[in-house]
């Protein structure tokens, strides 16, 4: 049986769906193969979506026209704006999401996006032909023509799981690990190396004493994901998160069973995450430290499921039962199902091109964990870049979509893997963004959608949502520019403010400027103000009015950063991919040699960000290039 598609995508996990259904939207005829129809979009650890710069991704995928914003919003059951006491660079949004009720979503997406087909199976060869992917044979033994793959396995690569000393195969809990496909993909050049991640246990929520946590309710504000108006985080019941912590006690009887740890007794080998660490971890690495805050986090609107986070294991299940009830809010807890650890292959990103298409393979795109990356934002960003640039190599070989450092956050993600590589589950934060005032949260539709529609990943609706609200928001900023305040209109708002009065008028902008102060309160005294934020669309009113106010009290700090970035960009437009001979460049050094050749960089400013390249080094090239 042959079937023809023009993109194929294996792995219906985070990227998958996203790879699919941008692909799809594109008009490219596309199949999404699935060990499992009822596992999409699984969320295989914590239940919730958004975090440290994380939020900013999700943010950024809904920009571009992604699905996993919306439907965040759609199942929340708590939302949060995260590092409210910073400033708004560094503010990033998360929520705890319904597990169930996420999966069904994505689900409903993918059934009802056009252009796109489902297989539950097992793909275990990817058939290649002259350099170029021509489809995949599965475990049935069906083989699907294409001439795009889109290669998104998470954890499934030879997956090997871990509880004490029990060990069995598998990509998930009761799900089957993924065989062969990474030895043919060895067999074709590739080279591939093991990684490890873990999960928390999952207790009962009658079982555990919540009188004893420390209760942490969500913020009931506009903020949410999607930028499109209509869309509601506040669709389900909303359920307050919990705070305990371990104590010496736990951490003593972990202690005392280290040596039955896969991740210390030698079983486990591969690399684990540093940003995310096992309890194990956590009591060696900060021996000095007496408790270790855990989260307790509901499962979805109804389960008595919770998942407790910050107690990631792979103790044998009677010391993570003995640990957790030496906790007082968890004495009585009865385990649903212990934390394990799991091994799996990934092939290190710096086989890639910055649109995840392969280096060996033409047209064969890896995204996701298959990159060295952990987490469901990661991997979703990683996942519509793979997907237009999979329908873009079937239909328009000229164009590609690549994201630069200071267009995105996905831009810095897939930059760092491919120049940099990884040594350990990458993970995204804000200190890995060089340009991050530019690159806020608040601000992604404004970065990223005209891109969007440039490449017609986006519909016209939320282009024209765009422009009508920088052109808001540009009225505002004008408003506060133009109008003229005398100190008898607000000198006593500002002392009411804890603020010095004025001793002569100023423009408005000037009083905007004032920590402080804020639009919405100087509207309170003056008219002009007040009136323009009430003429704003009620539904978009709050964050016209943010995104207005962070333009003016930050402009100084956006200005700066841009002509930084700006001057940085002139190095990535002097291509120099295929014009050297690296070998032969004697005057590099012999670290520099090797790792051009090994990466073979697309520009001068990918050359500057690999490890090991000099300044000196980029010079040697420039001078090479000039002449």
């Amino acid at each position: 049986m042959r079937v023809n598609y023009d993109v194929i995508v294996v792995g219906a996990g985070h990227a998958g769906c996203e790879a699919a259904t941008a692909a799809a939207r594109l008009g490219s005829k596309t199949l999404l193969i699935t060990m499992d129809t009822n596992k999409i979009a699984q969320m295989s650890c914590n239940p919730a979506v958004g975090g440290i710069a994380k939020g900013q991704i999700v943010r950024e995928i809904d920009a571009l026209g992604g699905h996993m914003g919306v439907v965040s919003d759609q199942t929340a059951i708590q939302f949060r704006m995260l590092n409210r006491s910073k400033g708004p660079a560094m503010w990033s949004p998360r929520a705890q999401s319904d597990r169930q009720r996420f999966s069904e979503a994505w689900r409903m997406i993918v059934e009802q996006t056009e252009n796109l087909s489902v297989w539950q199976d097992t793909v275990s060869e990817v058939l290649v032909k002259d350099g170029e992917v021509r489809g995949v044979r599965t475990f049935m033994g069906v083989e699907f023509v294409s001439r795009a793959v889109v290669l998104t396995n998470g954890t499934f690569l030879n997956g090997l799981m871990h509880v004490g000393k029990l060990q069995f195969a598998g990509g998930r809990i009761s799900e089957p690990a993924s065989m062969g496909l990474t030895e043919q993909l060895r067999s074709l050049g590739f080279e591939s190396d093991r990684m490890k991640t873990g999960t928390p246990m999952r207790v009962d929520a009658r079982t555990i004493h919540f009188d004893l946590c420390e209760v942490q309710y969500g913020d009931e504000d506009f903020h949410k994901f999607s930028f499109l108006p209509g869309v509601s985080n506040k669709l389900l019941v909303q359920r307050p998160c919990h705070i305990t912590y371990t104590n010496p006690e736990v951490h003593k009887i972990l202690a005392d069973s280290l040596d039955e740890s896969p991740l210390y007794n030698g079983q486990i080998q591969s690399i684990g995450p540093r940003y995310c660490p096992s309890i194990e971890t956590k009591i060696t690495t900060f021996a000095e430290k007496e408790r270790h805050q855990l989260f307790l986090e509901p499962e979805g609107e109804h389960t008595t499921e919770y998942y407790i986070n910050g107690f990631s294991s792979s103790l044998p299940y009677e010391v993570q039962d003995a640990a957790i009830r030496a906790i007082p809010a968890l004495k009585d807890a009865h385990i649903l199902r212990p934390g394990y650890a799991i091994e799996y292959d990934f092939f290190p990103p710096t086989q890639l091109k910055h649109t995840l298409e392969t280096m060996l393979v033409k047209r064969l795109f890896f995204a996701g964990q298959i990159n060295g990356t952990t987490g469901y934002e990661e991997a979703a960003g990683q996942g519509i870049v793979a997907g237009v640039n999979a329908h873009l190599a079937v239909h328009s070989a000229s164009d590609e979509f690549v994201l630069h450092r200071d267009e995105a956050y996905i831009g810095v993600l897939i930059d760092d893997l491919v120049t940099k590589g990884v040594d350990e589950p990458y993970r995204m934060f804000t200190s890995r963004a060089e340009y991050r005032i530019l690159l806020r949260q608040d601000n992604a539709d404004a970065r990223l959608t005209p891109l969007a529609d440039k490449f017609g990943i986006c519909g016209a609706e939320r282009m024209e949502l765009l422009r009508q609200k920088e052109r808001l928001i540009e009225d505002l900023v004008h408003l506060c520019h133009n109008t003229s305040v005398s100190p008898s209109e607000v000198d006593k708002l500002l002392e009411e403010c804890g603020t010095t009065p004025l001793r002569h008028g100023c423009k408005l902008v000037d009083l905007v400027l004032r920590p402080t102060l804020s639009l919405k309160v100087l509207a309170e005294a003056i008219l002009p103000l007040s009136n323009a934020i009430a003429s704003l669309p009620g539904d978009r009113r709050e964050e016209i009015i943010e995104a207005a106010e962070i333009a003016m009290k930050y402009k100084g700090y956006i200005d700066r950063e841009r002509e930084l970035a700006d001057k940085a960009k002139r190095l990535e437009h002097i291509k120099i991919r295929g014009h050297f001979d690296y070998d032969s460049i004697k005057s590099l050094s012999t670290e520099a040699r090797q790792k051009l050749k090994k990466i073979d960089p697309e520009t001068i400013g990918q050359a500057a960000r690999i490890p090991g390249i000099s300044p000196s080094d980029i010079n040697i090239l420039l001078v090479l290039i000039g002449r």
